[in-house]
């Protein structure tokens, strides 16, 4: 599949070695020179050859700006795909290529009877927050502590380990087709007045109330550069709110920037009991 939208990105799967190299070094200006979970050349093709997706947004010269790359996965006798990693360019940022990415994505998976994608992010990113629960309109499937079990020399998780949510995106849903029309603007209404379980500080009983706020900081990269000890302990606090809620029912239904403040909160429910779609 090819597809090139007005502004002239081009997004397209890879096809030539200079593709799978622009890739491997997109990588590394991301996640760091010494990342050392980078994919090589020769996987990228593989994963392609064996159902996955390995693919970018380029611009009319012909430079890479971003891309996503998954492999084929299989669970409970049903295809899925475990979407491992999507970057884009500094330069390219703010530009909604995330989610042109992920909808290009989205775009070769559904042709393919693929209707479910996972992932992982740390939940601490609110850059990555947004995207995903406010345009993809992702669930949380679970909270895992130190998931990578390290850092993988990259920068970007120094100091602070790599927890992470495994995300489900049922991208054949209602609840996918509401976020990419813009319906799920508000979500974060009903959970205004509900407390802030976090403060700072894992110390303390966690309320039980039926909606609950978990807070994170506006950009955990400058708090860590600046404080690492403050790092620290927003992962610690909200380790312990994420997994006690989750572990209780909640779900996590919306994130939101409160960009005049400048704080950042995720909305979580108590589970009902009714099938949502």
């Amino acid at each position: 599949m090819h597809r090139t939208d007005p502004d002239g990105l081009t997004f397209r799967s890879f096809s030539s070695t200079a593709d799978y190299q622009a890739c491997v070094e997109l990588q590394k200006d991301t996640w760091g020179r010494n990342f050392s979970d980078v994919v090589p050349l020769s996987i990228l093709k593989v994963t392609q050859k064996a159902g996955g997706i390995a693919a970018g947004a380029f611009s009319p010269a012909g430079d890479l700006l971003g891309f996503v790359y998954g492999l084929a996965g299989w669970d409970g006798g049903r295809p899925f795909h475990w979407s491992h990693m999507l970057a884009v360019a500094r330069q390219a940022r703010d530009l909604g290529l995330g989610t042109r990415l992920k909808l290009f994505q989205r775009d070769l998976l559904l042709p393919a009877g693929v209707e479910e994608v996972r992932w992982t992010f740390d939940p601490l990113e609110a850059r990555n927050a947004h995207l995903n629960f406010n345009h993809l309109g992702v669930e949380v499937a679970a909270y895992v502590e130190d998931f990578y079990e390290g850092e993988e020399g990259s920068e970007l998780f120094a100091g602070i380990g790599t927890d992470r949510f495994i995300l489900s995106w049922k991208i054949a849903s209602s609840r996918v087709e509401r976020a990419l029309a813009d319906r799920r603007a508000g979500a974060e209404e009903p959970f205004r007045g509900a407390p802030i379980v976090n403060p700072g500080a894992a110390v303390g009983d966690l309320p039980a109330a039926s909606r609950v706020r978990i807070e994170i900081p506006e950009s955990i990269q400058d708090l860590k550069g600046e404080r690492p000890d403050l790092g620290v302990a927003w992962r610690e606090s909200t380790r312990r709110a994420f997994e006690h809620y989750l572990g209780l029912g909640y779900r996590v239904e919306a994130f939101y920037r409160d960009t005049g403040e400048r704080r950042c909160w995720y909305g979580l429910e108590k589970e009902s009991g009714l099938e949502r779609d």
